[in-house]
């Protein structure tokens, strides 16, 4: 076994053999992320002292043959936007450079049930707010691909360390591609779960001891392989303490799959490229995927989306910008509030117009919502998955120094404006979905590119098991990146 690159699954296993004990495993890492850490910048906060004292607990636990749970001994961190209690934790913003919060965020305190040993903090970009991972406090984290690139945002920490065999698992989040497009620019698993099935209470945003739970954003796991994001998600999926009483989730995994050839996925690479072209590389390796699977006997299929992409990440503007807008001061409120009278359509426009839009204006944006949504599940009813573009372009060079509002992507030639690179993962995201993002490539340049495995309502499970059938179909899989 690669201690290294072994998945969770694997080393929980060879913990419960007592191949290996937790305190050897976490000193291993430990000793990785001195090596390693200082050229990515991954992990921002260690917790080293209390982390061996877990560690001890979980080895000596395992010797009386009394594991705690799943992830029983299991060295691993969590992104820097969920609150741990006794470690510091900032979500990038230099004002809570100091916030060490009493109690866990309810994500990571069940982690922690189920035998997880959590020892440090990952990179990520102010309020978790940006496609790239950078802040005034820790810095910017480097993609282990290419030290020169982004590692994505905003869990690109998280995705970074999980890439570089720092940890084996991550715990992110996800309001507008957060797991999804670091997962894709670092050829790791990612899974934005359902929404409303992964508790967000804990999360910053919004602000510390916040328990609103906010529309579109969902926790979920980085890891790699597949498995091992089931695993994490049947740890931290579940109701809110005090709802328990009225309900408890039972994802249904549906029918036994176990041959590829019965799938019918549905591809829709060609679609929305007036608003958002893909790189010649990127589709190129979308193409051949979707022919492997082909060729494999899944039955695959071009189609048109049921809900434009303009009209997808229009709505993740209308939904989402005001739930950003909470964050600014009163006088950047105020003056965003003066774009309500400025014509125009273009998204940028639109996220100034929507950032102080009024509850009437979010209403009917969340009504709309919810008909792109029953055009999502009629897709479903003739197709078991849906597979998209997670970004435009493999990970591209780091640009933090201008504003997002000035930065352009080049997508072979054309500047595509920063906030309109996120449309694939804004528009599937604001439908609710679970998405699977999984590594496909890489690409010509040697970097990797990730596809959005897309699934219905729920089907989180179901959906985890048909993207296994898929990546045995077309021979995909981790691949352990130059930096070692």
């Amino acid at each position: 076994m690669d201690v290294d690159f072994a998945t969770a699954a694997e080393l929980t296993q060879a913990l419960r053999d007592r191949v290996i004990s937790s305190r050897e495993l976490l000193d291993h890492l430990l000793a990785r992320a001195e090596l390693l850490n200082p050229v990515i910048n991954a992990i921002v906060a260690f917790d080293i002292d209390r982390a061996r004292m877990a560690a001890d607990a979980a080895d000596d636990a395992i010797a009386r043959g009394q594991p705690r749970g799943s992830l029983h001994g299991l060295p691993m961190t969590v992104k820097d936007v969920w609150e741990t209690a006794g470690l510091v934790t900032a979500s990038g913003a230099v004002e809570l450079a100091h916030h060490v919060p009493k109690n866990d965020a309810l994500t990571v305190g069940r982690l922690k049930a189920a035998g997880a040993v959590i020892f440090g903090k990952t990179n990520t970009p102010l309020y978790a707010g940006d496609w790239q991972t950078y802040n005034e406090i820790y810095g910017t984290t480097n993609n282990p691909w290419d030290v020169t690139r982004t590692a994505g945002g905003s869990s690109g920490g998280s995705a970074a360390a999980v890439a570089a065999g720092l940890t084996p698992l991550e715990l992110g989040s996800d309001i507008g591609g957060s797991i999804r497009n670091p997962s894709h620019h670092n050829g790791v698993y990612g899974l934005k779960p359902s929404k409303g099935i992964v508790p967000s209470r804990g999360h910053i945003p919004g602000p510390p001891g916040s328990l609103v739970e906010v529309d579109v954003n969902s926790g979920g796991p980085i890891a790699r392989s597949l498995t091992d994001l089931q695993i994490a998600l049947q740890v931290v999926a579940g109701p809110l303490p005090e709802e328990a009483a009225g309900w408890r989730l039972e994802l249904d995994p549906g029918p036994a799959v176990s041959n590829p050839t019965t799938l019918r996925v549905a591809t829709v690479f060609q679609e929305g490229s007036d608003l958002l072209p893909l790189t010649a590389d990127v589709r190129a390796c979308l193409d051949a995927f979707a022919d492997r699977l082909t060729g494999a006997g899944v039955q695959v299929e071009a189609v048109p989306l049921p809900v434009s992409l303009a009209d997808g990440f229009r709505t993740w503007i209308d939904l989402v910008a005001p739930i950003v807008a909470t964050g600014l001061s009163d006088e950047d409120f105020t003056a965003m509030a003066a774009l309500e009278t400025v014509p125009g359509d273009d998204p940028l426009t639109a996220m100034g117009r929507a950032l102080t839009s009024r509850f009437r204006s979010w209403l009917r944006a969340s009504d709309l919502r919810e008909h792109q949504r029953a055009a999502w599940a009629d897709l479903f009813e003739r197709y078991d998955a849906v597979l998209a573009p997670v970004m435009p372009t493999a990970a591209f060079p780091h640009d933090t120094v201008r504003p997002m509002a000035e930065r352009t992507l080049d997508v072979d030639g054309h500047a595509i404006p920063h906030l309109v690179a996120a449309a694939w993962c804004g528009a599937v995201g604001a439908m609710l979905l679970p998405v699977v993002v999984m590594p496909i490539g890489p690409g010509q340049a040697g970097l990797p590119v990730g596809v959005q495995v897309i699934g219905p309502f729920l089907s989180d499970l179901r959906l985890l098991r048909i993207a296994g059938l898929l990546e045995a179909a077309a021979g995909s899989g981790f691949t352990a990146p130059p930096l070692r």
